[in-house]
């Protein structure tokens, strides 16, 4: 796998250089070398902000870090100044599709929008942590790796391992534990590198699915329902996603492999994470080197009345219908009648449910766990690719994580579970330049996080506006 990993990291650097034109008008620094003067660093390793610092990019690598005032900046590198601006590493997005809702229970591929809307907010790899259209992801894989769309380094993962039963029509339903292992050897075979089980997976399909992807080193993560966190830990499961607001472990009356309710807020919010079961959880998932991926942003999106503001920059992005089916969908779901009818109750569970997502996440990383950052562009549609990801930092913050140290879940957590540690997820001498220059100090306030001005991918800069600007009123379209 390193030799591998290696290998495309040789590939992506030879293919830097070579962009297509409908590329190129988004690039705004491509030089051999490339200093970054007088700009904060926050590194991606939790530490704290340093202030003053150069940056030298050479050949699509960090050659070193210096305080400003002693820097060695070579005599023909572009030179940016960069007074008031923060660096850090590119956002590594643990749970990323490349679709989105354009219906009740259906989802269309956003080929074009998402690549783009990904790579301006920062995020320059992806895990899409579910495939709908894995040959359409594979495909824009390559085009970006060849230079001839824009976007971030992807991780393709396979189509959803999905058992009996599945509510989406556009998910394959396994057979058996036979069919599992032969989805999972196909798929590797056509180049995904990793898999997602899905809700109505039997425990042997799991297993099956899991066996036949370790013995070819790839990983498996799971949005779970029939099968518990603790379960799935057993079986061996890499990463598990969304937290307890999908661990049916919990439901009382629940019978083994049964998906009764996938998410029931009002139990959730009552759940005891300082002892008990779900603190068993918890360790138990540490214990067996389980990480847990946070999308808050998909369930922050009405769980809150008037949360989080539907900002212009989302709205601009969406296409006429899709702002349309979202301002309905943000109206019903605070409407007082309907959450009167269904929890017999004036006031909504999720505010609480949420709080107690936050507190879980907190709690398993405080522990040890290895918690990674994702957004989930579905639900309601108002999570957007790239905006969504710099939402989940700020929402890390919200669960009382410091900004350096949600910084670091979203970009070195995520690397470290890819196993591409060595290569990028913080800033340091031999690492790929993969780096977002932000205006403002989101060290000191997390919202500046939004502020992207240029975003490097393997050295090359690209202008976070004109890619924003590009990508408008298409999402939901293509």
């Amino acid at each position: 796998m390193k030799v591998l990993a290696a290998f495309l990291a040789l590939c992506s650097l030879a293919t830097a250089q070579n962009l297509s034109p409908e590329v190129r008008k988004f690039v705004t620094v491509d030089a051999p070398v490339v200093a970054l003067k007088h700009v904060r660093i926050i590194d991606g390793t939790g530490a704290a902000a340093r202030e003053d610092q150069t940056i030298v990019l050479t050949h699509g690598k960090i050659e070193s870090l210096s305080d400003a005032s002693s820097a060695n900046v070579p005599k023909d590198a572009q030179v940016l100044d960069l007074h008031g601006y923060t660096v850090i590493p590119g956002l590594v997005g643990m749970h990323d599709h490349m679709f989105y809702p354009v219906g009740p229970g259906s989802f269309g591929e956003m080929s074009y929008s998402f690549p783009r809307l990904y790579l301006a907010g920062g995020v320059t790899t992806v895990r899409t942590t579910g495939s709908l259209e894995p040959y359409t992801d594979l495909e824009i894989h390559k085009a970006i790796e060849a230079g001839t769309i824009p976007g971030p380094k992807i991780h393709v993962t396979g189509p959803y391992l999905e058992g009996s039963g599945s509510w989406a029509l556009q998910l394959h339903q396994l057979s058996g534990p036979e069919d599992a292992t032969r989805t999972v050897n196909y798929w590797l075979d056509e180049g995904v590198d990793n898999f997602k089980a899905y809700m109505f997976i039997t425990h042997d399909e799991l297993a099956a699915a899991i066996d036949a992807a370790h013995k070819r080193h790839a990983k498996v993560t799971g949005h779970l329902c029939s099968i518990g966190f603790r379960e799935a830990a057993a079986l061996g499961i890499d990463d598990l996603e969304h937290g307890l607001f999908v661990d049916s472990e919990f439901t009382p009356g629940r019978k083994p492999g049964e998906c009764k309710d996938e998410e029931d807020p009002v139990l959730m919010s009552k759940l005891d994470l300082s002892s008990g079961p779900v603190h068993d959880m918890i360790l138990d998932l540490i214990k067996r080197h389980v990480a847990v991926t946070s999308t808050l942003p998909v369930f922050e999106m009405g769980a809150f009345s008037g949360r989080p503001t539907l900002q212009s920059r989302i709205l601009d992005a969406l296409s006429p219908d899709a702002r349309t089916l979202l301002l309905e969908r943000v109206a019903r779901s605070s409407d007082a009648a309907a959450i009167r009818k269904r929890y017999g109750t004036e006031t909504s569970p999720w505010p609480a449910a949420f709080k107690k997502e936050e507190e879980f996440e907190y709690a398993f990383s405080k522990a040890g766990g290895l918690l990674l950052a994702g957004l989930d562009p579905t639900g309601m549609g108002g999570v957007l690719a790239g905006f969504g990801d710099q939402r989940e930092v700020e929402l890390l913050v919200e669960a009382g994580f410091t900004p350096v140290e949600a910084i670091h879940i979203a970009t070195s957590n995520g690397a470290q579970y890819l196993g591409e540690l060595d290569r990028i997820g913080t800033i340091a001498p031999g690492k790929q330049a993969d780096l977002v220059v932000i205006k403002g100090d989101p060290s000191k306030k997390i919202d500046d996080i939004e502020n992207v001005d240029t975003v490097f991918k393997d050295g090359i800069g690209y202008d976070s506006a004109k890619l924003i600007e590009s990508a408008k009123g298409a999402v939901g379209i293509r």
